[in-house]
């Protein structure tokens, strides 16, 4: 339960300023669980004394942390399977076979949380397409949550976040045991980089010329955003994806402008395909 003297309004006001995220207000109670490390860090005893200080003075770590506590961080590999069979038996041999000149292909997990997303699709290139060893692949992951990105970048994992969609075959070849956890394999590290990012910020993190990605998954991570939120996020993602790329969002999303993406019901999934400018 919610404590009743904490100003949770101004917490969620903080929370959007940084993330755009909507929190609601039935979820309040939430503060009270998430913000409990942060507190101690800072030497506090109360939620109240926290919204004090962000209230007394303009504090951007502070705010920041307080948004990265709030964020969702619900993952799993290999989660909503679809995807990743309609990518094995179909997508990615068409991408293959589209930049067999180039060699070249690149993925971004878009919310990444504690890097299972990214580590599946390591996993999946190397367990199916072993041909793709001499080509220049990267998979991108980025999230909101620091906490969340340094996770990822340990490829540590304990045995209840092994066990939520990971086959047994993939856990023998590409894992290694390490005490009560288990790593990932340097083989599938090298795949994967990580970095923290605000998906609200007015660029996106990929701002070269030559920054296109085949596959861009953003999945479940719209759903606590406002709908212009969405509609800027999804046209800068349109931005750099290429031609014939391909995006996935979570079974509940749409794209906020469908005037810009053709959806595309296949494999027990949908994605969607960039419309280009005419």
């Amino acid at each position: 339960m919610a404590s009743s003297g904490v100003d949770y309004e101004y917490l969620r006001q903080v929370v959007f300023g940084c993330s755009q995220i909507v929190l609601d207000p039935a979820r309040d109670y939430l503060f009270d669980a998430r913000l409990t490390k942060l507190l101690r860090n800072q030497g506090m005893a109360r939620l109240e004394d926290l919204v004090e200080r962000l209230k007394h003075a303009r504090n951007p770590f502070l705010e920041r942390s307080v948004a990265e506590a709030m964020a969702i961080n619900e993952t799993s590999f290999f989660r909503d399977g679809h995807p990743f069979e309609l990518l094995r038996a179909v997508l990615l041999p068409e991408l293959i076979k589209a930049r067999r000149d180039s060699r070249c292909l690149r993925f971004w997990s878009g919310a990444c949380s504690t890097g299972q997303e990214a580590y599946s699709l390591a996993m999946l290139l190397l367990e199916h397409f072993p041909k793709l060893s001499s080509w220049n692949i990267r998979i991108e992951g980025t999230d909101l949550c620091a906490e969340a990105i340094e996770h990822a970048h340990s490829g540590r994992y304990r045995r209840i976040e092994i066990n939520r969609g990971l086959p047994a075959l993939f856990v023998e070849r590409y894992f290694d045991r390490v005490g009560e956890d288990w790593v990932v394999k340097p083989e599938v590290r090298k795949l994967c980089h990580f970095r923290q990012a605000n998906l609200c910020h007015t660029h996106l993190p990929f701002a070269r010329a030559d920054d296109r990605f085949d596959v861009i998954l953003l999945r479940n991570v719209m759903l606590y955003f406002a709908q212009e939120t969405r509609k800027t996020l999804l046209a800068g993602v349109h931005r750099l994806l290429a031609p014939d790329g391909v995006l996935f969002l979570g079974a509940s999303e749409q794209p906020a402008d469908a005037s810009i993406w053709t959806a595309v019901l296949e494999g027990g999934t949908c994605h969607f395909r960039p419309m280009r400018e005419r």
